[in-house]
C-alpha cells in the first residue's frame, strides 16, 4: 500500500514503515520528484556505510589514545615542549573521536526518521526539507530557512 507524501507532494517510493505491509512516503517539496525505492536504499546503504567508518575510526583513534597514554609515563626525561606536544596530540585526537561519535550520532538519527517515514520533515517547522538538500547533505534536519534562522542566533 502506497501512501502520498506529506506536506508538499506526491511519492510512492517509500521504505516499510513499522506496521505490518505497511509503506510510507518520505516528504519531498513541491515540483521535486518522489522519492524511489531505489534512491532510498542508496541513501541507508550510504548513512550505513559512514556509521561503519566512522566506528572503526573512533576505535582506531581510542587505541591510538590508549597506546599513548601508556607511553606518556614512560617519558620520564621529557622536557615542557615535549609534554605539551603529547598533551595537544592527546586533546586533538579526543576532539576528533568525539566528533565521529556525533556523526555517527546523526546518522542514526537519519536512519530512524527513514524507518519511521519523518524523513525529509523539517524537525522545527515540519516543512519538507527538501529532495536535493537531503541528497547532498543526509543528515540535515532542517529546512534551509529554519537552518539559516538557527545560524543567525
Amino acid at each position: 500500500m502506497a501512501t502520498t507524501a506529506k506536506k508538499g507532494g506526491s511519492g510512492t517510493a517509500t521504505r516499510p514503515g513499522r506496521g505490518k505491509g505497511e509503506h510510507r512516503a518520505l516528504s519531498v517539496r513541491e515540483g521535486e520528484s518522489p522519492w524511489s525505492a531505489a534512491e532510498v536504499e542508496e541513501l541507508r546503504e550510504e548513512l550505513e556505510g559512514e556509521i561503519a567508518r566512522l566506528r572503526a575510526e573512533v576505535e582506531e583513534a581510542e587505541q591510538e589514545l590508549f597506546e599513548r597514554g601508556r607511553a606518556y609515563g614512560d617519558g620520564a626525561g621529557d622536557d615542557q615542549a615535549d609534554a605539551g606536544s603529547a598533551t595537544w596530540e592527546r586533546e586533538h585526537e579526543l576532539s576528533v573521536t568525539n566528533n565521529a561519535r556525533d556523526l555517527i550520532d546523526q546518522n542514526t538519527h537519519a536512519l530512524d526518521r527513514i524507518a519511521d517515514g519523518s524523513y525529509g520533515d523539517c524537525e522545527s517547522c515540519g516543512t519538507p526539507i527538501g529532495k536535493m538538500r537531503l541528497q547532498a547533505f543526509p543528515r540535515a534536519t532542517l529546512c534551509m530557512s529554519c537552518k539559516q534562522k538557527q545560524e543567525r542566533r
